[in-house]
């Protein structure tokens, strides 16, 4: 209905994901493919929320789960559309401390902003488990980016991808961050994608 903005990221030739906070309580959501300009999309679809397979163990409060697939028309791939690529089911235990991603997004570039027309993007480095969990209470599929010199996610950022320089597989799906802003410093918290590996594989028979 407009009123919400989410970011996804095109896993195969019918399934988006996404954050299940997108998602939750949808009546069904527009996904808009192949934009730079936020309103400017090569083309869209309308998705109806039977399409919509949130995770069954979401959860609102803490945004434990907080991952949501969508079932699309098929789409075909080309230069302005495309999909990311999972994780190896053989890098299931990588935590990926230390290693450099690019986050991207339509959300807003400071706090307050307004959402920006073009996509956005920067690069961040993803931080320990045990460096994070001294700011956050983190669920195992939980990922984090350290925001230092205010580069992060922010407001309407949800839902959209974390990928690695190295290998550019998708590694995190934006879930939250600091009620202080996206200035403040703390770590940006993301899904971890490879704790959902077998989830999305049984649910679209997507696997690397």
């Amino acid at each position: 209905n407009g009123n919400w903005w989410c970011g996804g990221s095109i896993i195969g030739n019918t399934w988006v994901l996404t954050a299940a906070h997108c998602t939750n309580a949808a009546s069904g959501v527009t996904i808009n493919y192949g934009a730079s300009i936020r309103n400017q999309p090569q083309y869209t679809h309308w998705v109806g929320s039977g399409d919509i397979i949130q995770h069954h163990h979401y959860n609102s409060g803490n945004l434990h789960n907080d991952i949501s697939l969508i079932r699309t028309p098929h789409v075909d791939f080309w230069h302005l559309v495309n999909k990311v690529e999972l994780p190896s089911m053989n890098d299931r235990y990588q935590d990926y401390a230390g290693w450099w991603a690019v986050a991207s997004g339509w959300g807003t570039t400071y706090d307050g902003s307004s959402l920006p027309d073009w996509l956005q993007a920067v690069d961040v480095q993803i931080m320990s488990q045990g460096d994070c969990s001294q700011w956050w209470s983190l669920h195992e599929n939980m990922i984090c980016i350290n925001t230092a010199g205010g580069k992060s996610t922010c407001s309407g950022d949800s839902g959209g991808p974390l990928v690695t320089h190295e290998g550019n597989r998708l590694v995190g799906v934006t879930s939250f961050g600091s009620g202080n802003g996206c200035q403040s410093g703390a770590p940006a918290v993301f899904s971890r994608v490879t704790g959902y590996l077998d989830w999305i594989r049984d649910n679209t028979g997507i696997s690397y």
